[in-house]
């Protein structure tokens, strides 16, 4: 595949200024082009005998190699899936059920995405296994030793995320799959949010799997992956024909397949070619500039270093996340609490790091991309400046 310059992506050409990236991405137009043959002409199922699978077949080969050369993997290691949640669910499940214990032990922590964290509490329920959720500390990361004290000759699988998908926080996860493996437990990554934004080397961190989702990383909803460490035995997601290793049974989805190749390939050449602290230096242009705008009222939630190039969560004193955004419609963003029959509540991961509950609530989550620009920061700090004063005067 060609990397030729980016343009404008259509369907960010006049709209709102999107800083929603962790949310989703725009499908990359290249990753479109990849895909699209296998949507028309190369029709054909890649476990056919005839020539109407070569084309399919060799294209998923191809893709897997693609997704394997971002996260320092083999190609048989990767294993396609339909979404992160099921490559978690994979993981997590598969192990626990493969291990062959009566009572497994499984370890997460607390600002773990809902598609683990769901994934343990229905192991508890309907398997057996008990399961410890450790804390967090103020910037949002597992101290390694509470992860060395939870350890147990059950203990079966550790699954910590790469990045958190609200503050950006990056967990120390070499230290923690060393310390699992000193007890003879698996480790597990969701590594979602980190995939094409930082290095990935499965090698180097010493994970024995680790989901990659395509929507957060410019390909198309419904695609996603799982790095199943070689030797490493789970029990399948879906059972039948024994395509994907015989853990993901069903006929593959080529195109999307494709699309995650594709996506995988485009994100490694941008990490060579030093994306990361371009996209950095506009989330901390963005970042200072509020924070001149409203002089000590702008507060950083989670850690000021080791975090996603690419995400700002901030509090502003006096508004709530979602009564800015509301007073912002030029910008496209995420706020930090849920509504529940017209009633806000804060964010699990913010009240994790133990914030109070007025900043949690203030909370916004902006994140950029691909195609954030230098006047996309101008526009966001203006209107968020100015929706500020709006509110305030609303309240008043």
């Amino acid at each position: 595949m060609t990397h030729p310059p980016l343009a404008a992506h259509p369907g960010l050409i006049g709209g709102r200024v999107y800083l929603d990236y962790n949310a989703t991405t725009p499908v990359d137009p290249r990753v479109v082009e990849a895909m699209l043959p296998y949507l028309t002409d190369l029709f054909g199922n890649p476990s056919s005998d005839h020539s109407y699978a070569e084309g399919p077949c060799k294209a998923l080969a191809a893709s897997r190699d693609q997704v394997a050369a971002l996260i320092g993997a083999r190609a048989n290691e990767v294993v396609f899936t339909g979404s992160g949640s099921e490559s978690n669910l994979l993981a997590l499940r598969g192990a626990a059920l493969a291990a062959g214990r009566s009572h497994p032990h499984v370890i997460t922590q607390a600002t773990e995405h809902p598609a683990v964290l769901a994934t343990c509490r229905a192991l508890e329920r309907l398997h057996g296994v008990r399961v410890t959720v450790l804390p967090v500390d103020d910037d949002g990361r597992v101290d390694p030793a509470a992860l060395a004290a939870a350890l147990t000759e059950q203990t079966v699988l550790v699954s910590v995320m790469a990045a958190n998908n609200e503050t950006g926080a990056l967990q120390p996860i070499a230290e923690l799959a060393a310390l699992a493996h000193q007890r003879g437990a698996l480790m597990h990554c969701d590594a979602a949010q980190a995939a094409g934004k930082v290095p990935l080397d499965v090698r180097a961190l010493g994970v024995d799997l680790l989901t990659v989702v395509g929507h957060k990383m410019y390909a198309p909803k419904g695609t996603a992956a799982l790095y199943v460490r070689e030797g490493v035995r789970l029990e399948p997601v879906v059972y039948g024909g024994g395509q994907e290793h015989g853990l993901r049974a069903g006929t593959e989805n080529v195109a999307l397949a494709v699309a995650l190749g594709a996506a995988a390939e485009l994100a490694a050449a941008e990490l060579a070619d030093g994306a990361p602290a371009r996209i950095a230096a506009l989330r901390d242009g963005l970042h200072r500039r509020l924070g001149d705008a409203l002089p000590g009222r702008v507060h950083l939630n989670g850690p000021a270093t080791q975090r996603l190039p690419n995400t700002l969560n901030v509090s502003i004193d006096g508004v709530r996340g979602h009564e800015l955004l509301a007073a912002t419609p030029r910008i496209a963003a995420s706020v930090g609490s849920a509504c529940h029959s017209g009633t806000h509540t804060p964010s699990p991961v913010l009240t994790a790091l133990g914030l109070p509950i007025e900043r949690a609530l203030g909370a916004v989550r902006l994140s950029l991309g691909r195609w954030s620009t230098a006047a996309d920061i101008d526009t966001a700090v203006a209107a968020l400046t100015s929706a500020t004063a709006a509110v305030e005067r609303q309240l008043t």
